[in-house]
């Protein structure tokens, strides 16, 4: 297995995973319609790796483009990051997300399918879970989600274990994850939200760097140690390694797996904040505020099945996670984004 396509391949997740694979000596060919990144990242890609992946510009709901994509390029497996993950505009735009998340999968593993390509690595969500009345989610936790995102993901994943079932030829790894962070070491790389961050360490960078007066905290009066919500928060880096495993996993053999992708030791806001104002050495204002409808006090993920199956397990921690997202931060700020 040598040449990987990768959906959605210049964001986040799917920028660092492409580092990933070219630095473990595979070829990559990103698929991205670049609505929520920018080209800029495949220059800073082989700034890291010396090696520069394929890039085409386009969506994985044109089906003659993935058609003539699998024609041209002889790829062997696909790792499938491309969606819109936004909660809250999910709720005000569901069509859109069903659309783009759930329809735009069934074209590209239909392309898959027609190329004789059966190998993918999914990325799915913690979302999944919901609110199962547990703290703690293992992979046969309960799985109801609710919110629009998280109805997309397991969508998808029901997608997949209907086609295994259908054609066992095919090779899967679910992946759930819990909440992304961090940055790559290199400072090149990292988080880069358009407009308002949804996601907590990206706007307590903002915050830190004088970009945004304060950070808002939805509650503080939850059943936690502070009364601010838990979350298991894991390196990106670590979600990268675990993308490559995954790979490694559904190569040896047909399989179908899902896993948790996570640390298993949940941060609260607070102590996030803390670490952050530590590692930077920056006063983090913020204004507590009435609890989000939907937010839970607490969750994380039960770990030990991915270091079980994939010989997977978090190892970067929660400074790392700080100066890491701290080095970006500053580096954006020096004006090296477009």
């Amino acid at each position: 297995m040598k040449k990987i396509l990768v959906t959605g391949g210049t964001g986040y997740i799917g920028s660092h995973t492409v580092v990933r694979l070219l630095e473990a000596g595979y070829e990559v060919v990103i698929l991205d319609n670049l609505s929520n990144s920018k080209l800029s990242v495949i220059d800073r890609i082989e700034k890291i790796t010396n090696k520069r992946p394929i890039f085409i510009e386009g969506d994985i709901r044109d089906k003659p483009l993935l058609e003539k994509l699998f024609s041209d390029q002889k790829i062997d497996a696909v790792i499938h990051f491309a969606g819109l993950k936004a909660v809250g505009e999910s709720e005000k735009e569901p069509l859109r997300y069903f659309d783009n998340n759930v329809v735009g999968s069934i074209k590209l593993f239909e392309a898959m399918q027609k190329a004789g390509i059966k190998k993918i690595v999914f990325s799915s969500s913690a979302t999944v879970y919901g609110d199962p009345g547990v703290v703690q989610y293992k992979e046969d936790t309960p799985l109801k989600p609710f919110n629009i995102y998280g109805q997309t993901k397991l969508m998808i994943e029901d997608i997949l274990r209907d086609l295994k079932k259908s054609d066992t030829s095919w090779s899967i790894a679910i992946l759930r994850y819990f909440n992304p962070v961090g940055a790559h070491q290199s400072g090149l790389i990292g988080e880069d939200p358009k407009g308002t961050p949804n996601n907590l360490m990206p706007y307590i960078a903002q915050v830190a760097m004088g970009l945004r007066e304060k950070l808002f905290i939805f509650g503080n009066d939850y059943p936690t140690p502070d009364g601010t919500g838990l979350r298991d928060y894991i390196h990106v880096e670590d979600l990268a390694e675990g993308h490559i495993a995954a790979l490694n996993k559904i190569n040896l053999a047909p399989d179908l797996i899902t896993v948790n992708l996570g640390t298993g030791k949940p941060l609260s806001v607070l102590e996030l904040i803390k670490a952050f104002t530590e590692v930077s050495n920056k006063k983090i204002p913020y204004e507590i505020t009435s609890r989000r409808l939907g937010d839970l006090a607490e969750y994380y993920a039960e770990p030990s099945l991915s270091k079980k199956i994939l010989g997977w397990s978090a190892n970067l921690d929660t400074v790392r996670m700080c100066q890491d997202v701290w080095r970006w931060q500053k580096s954006k700020n020096l004006g090296m984004e477009e």
